[in-house]
């Protein structure tokens, strides 16, 4: 598992909500269409902290994921690329992010220092527990942008739903500055987010 990183003496939008939140690991999403310079939010979140490389559809997503690679291994952050677990390996990423309809039948994982899994139900928390995932995004949260119009948890059904999880538990979908703090009392690993990581 990887160490707490909010040592560093930061006003990033990244701390700033990792400090509301009061969680000890920020974890960020690409997603091109929501923000075009992933490299920018990178060189604003404090090291140790954990890059998915996402965009499934990105034109050249090799290319994309080897320079996430570069700045992230300047940085001294964590990169983990989405679904492929061949590209993961190709880029020497640090680990993998299963989607949760591949916990059902995982790709080998042997090799990667980190694995993550997405989670929307208690069964998927179980499956993520059965591959021996080291922390699992629970989504969505709070409404989000990322699928307007979508039912989320609230605060109160997330902290039924992981109550008794076997397995670190990352908190996405909507979080911002003025609703981190509603996820204070949790006992969450960390905070995951695309547009709130952001610099201002």
């Amino acid at each position: 598992m990887v160490k707490p990183v909010l040592k560093k003496k930061s006003a990033s939008a990244a701390l700033k909500l990792g400090v509301a939140a009061g969680v000890p690991h920020l974890i960020f999403i690409t997603d091109e269409d929501r923000v075009p310079d992933p490299f920018r939010v990178c060189e604003h979140m404090p090291a140790g902290s954990i890059v998915i490389c996402r965009d499934y559809n990105h034109a050249d997503r090799t290319g994309f994921a080897r320079a996430l690679r570069q700045i992230t291994k300047e940085r001294q952050q964590f990169l983990l690329v989405a679904g492929d677990e061949a590209l993961a390996r190709s880029v020497r990423a640090d680990g993998l992010h299963l989607p949760s309809y591949k916990l059902a039948s995982p790709p080998p994982l042997t090799g990667f220092g980190l694995v993550s899994a997405a989670c929307h139900t208690r069964g998927d928390l179980r499956r993520a527990q059965q591959v021996g995932v080291d922390f699992a995004l629970v989504s969505p949260v709070f409404p989000t942008m990322s699928h307007p119009g979508a039912p989320c948890l609230g605060v109160h059904r997330l902290a039924r739903l992981i109550k008794g999880a076997h397995v670190p538990v990352v908190a996405l979908g909507g979080i911002n500055s003025r609703n981190a703090g509603h996820l204070k009392q949790l006992g969450l690993l960390g905070v995951a987010a695309i547009s709130a990581f952001v610099p201002l």
